[in-house]
């Protein structure tokens, strides 16, 4: 019943399910915003002036040497640095930094800091921070229950100096 004749020349059969093939799309770029939606891997964003350069020290990770151009250190691990050309310190909960020594503008203390320390700005010790050794500072903040012991003296011709005005 639907035998083709021998006669004619065989064509290969088009099944009846196919898909005209789309018409290929010109490559436009990418906005940012597609590279997530496009399922790529992103990165945290690109850092801008406010964040400068930051190095956290995780959990368990112990570091120790010598840190230089860093514009915030974060420690949540255990430290044993010297600190040059570094903006601010913060040393977490769970932060030791021992046998150190850092000169910074800003400081947050709310684990452990053992060595030399000098904070040109403001040293905030939070009530879980213990500070101590050698510590100079502009102006100092030390929540109830912060600790700070050893040699501890005000920084001279600094902001938190009162300085009387004619």
């Amino acid at each position: 019943m639907f035998r083709k004749k021998e006669t004619e020349p065989v064509q290969p059969a088009e099944p009846s399910f196919a898909r005209p093939q789309p018409e290929a799309k010109p490559d436009l770029p990418r906005r940012q915003g597609d590279a997530a939606a496009a399922g790529e891997r992103r990165t945290s964003p690109a850092p801008t002036a406010t964040d400068g350069k930051r190095l956290i020290v995780g959990q368990g990770i112990s570091l120790s040497g010598e840190i230089t151009a860093c514009d915030r250190l974060v420690v949540e691990g255990s430290v044993q640095v010297t600190l040059n050309q570094t903006r601010a310190i913060e040393i977490t909960e769970t932060g030791r930094f021992t046998n150190g020594k850092a000169e910074v503008e800003e400081a947050e203390i709310s684990g452990v800091y053992e060595g030399d320390l000098i904070v040109r700005n403001r040293l905030l010790i939070r009530s879980t921070g213990r500070v101590t050794g050698n510590v100079r500072y502009g102006e100092i903040e030390i929540e109830r229950g912060g600790r700070i012991s050893g040699n501890v003296s005000m920084l001279e011709g600094t902001a938190g100096a009162s300085t009387p005005k004619a």
